[in-house]
């Protein structure tokens, strides 16, 4: 599985901005999929993550109700819709997918990772 992350950009604080993560030949289509991101100096860690078929998400306490994660199944493309961005929020953000088709927060258990793709929120 090869994915491709795009949509990051510069946007001011309390902006939105709709991260994609395209998979070839839509192979992650029934893998579990995950948004990552790290800042400078961080770990990389867990922003969001759906099962195969978008049924069950979780969003890492950062997030919760400013970020939805969702995937189109037929071409197992991911998607962060961000709102309310905040300058904590300044990352790359990685997509990812998983062997499992099952919803999977463990980092290690994802074996595909896109490019990345810089979010930058001024204040």
């Amino acid at each position: 599985v090869q994915l491709q992350a795009s949509g990051g950009g510069l946007v001011q604080a309390g902006g939105s901005l709709r991260l994609s993560c395209v998979s070839s030949r839509r192979t992650a289509s029934n893998n579990g999929m995950a948004w990552f991101r790290q800042a400078p100096g961080k770990e990389r860690e867990l922003v969001a993550a759906i099962n195969w078929n978008g049924g069950s998400t979780k969003y890492s306490d950062s997030v919760m109700g400013r970020f939805t994660i969702s995937k189109d199944r037929s071409t197992g493309t991911a998607y962060l819709q961000m709102t309310g961005l905040k300058p904590e929020d300044t990352a790359v953000y990685y997509c990812a997918a998983a062997r499992s088709s099952s919803l999977v927060t463990t980092r290690s258990l994802y074996n595909n990772w896109g490019q990345g793709t810089l979010v930058t929120v001024s204040s």
